[in-house]
């Protein structure tokens, strides 16, 4: 996926209050950061925060950190949050692989991946964020009864990321192929821009929910 450069998007981003600009300083301090020491969530390729905004409004106690790499679409997230400022978000820009340098081990409750770059070419393979490579990142940031919920519309990387789970040790706790037609899993389900888009067209959503 080609994403558009939008000038001025890595200043905006910097200057704003809204972007935490030195998340490893907070690693096992992000429930201070909240003023509290209530539930962390996050979401990996959070992409324009629809989601992740969704679930701060419904679940005000949680603090949701969202995580994106491209300045343009964080661009995005910021601005919603300029027009909507919500009390438990915060962004951090920054590459997914990172990820233990922002959290300590179990700090977090809950991590969402939500329509992630599939990556096709079985060299890339690593990159995916539901493999066992990224799988065992989480695995020490997420505490021992954390879970990880994962959606998308690629029927080949949803396989490939249940296959990973036997190889990662992690264990199913929901699964479906089809999570609109889903009565019990998608009574609270919040979708993401992209899901409102590929839902449209049809195209059936899977998700599961793993813990270890």
């Amino acid at each position: 996926m080609r994403l558009r450069n939008i000038t001025g998007s890595r200043e905006t981003i910097a200057q704003s209050g809204f972007v935490i600009q030195q998340p490893e300083l907070l690693r096992g301090q992000w429930r201070r950061e909240f003023g509290g020491d209530g539930p962390l969530a996050a979401e990996i390729g959070m992409g324009k925060g629809q989601f992740l905004m969704e679930m701060a409004r419904r679940y005000p106690q949680i603090g949701f950190i969202g995580i994106e790499k491209y300045s343009s679409v964080l661009l995005r997230a910021v601005q919603k949050m300029e027009a909507d400022p919500l009390p438990n978000v915060r962004l951090v820009r920054m590459e997914a692989e990172e990820i233990e340098t922002v959290f300590s081990e179990g700090e977090l409750d809950r991590i969402y991946l939500n329509f992630s770059d599939p990556w096709p070419k079985d060299r890339h393979a690593k990159r995916r964020l539901p493999s066992a490579a990224f799988l065992a990142r989480y695995d020490r940031v997420l505490k021992k009864d954390g879970e990880l919920e994962f959606k998308t519309d690629n029927r080949e990387l949803f396989d490939f990321a249940v296959e990973e789970l036997q190889t990662a040790g992690w264990k199913i706790r929901e699964l479906t192929y089809d999570l609109h037609s889903d009565p019990r899993l998608s009574r609270d389900n919040v979708m993401t821009e992209y899901e409102e888009r590929f839902s449209a067209k049809g195209n059936p959503i899977c998700k599961y929910i793993i813990g270890r």
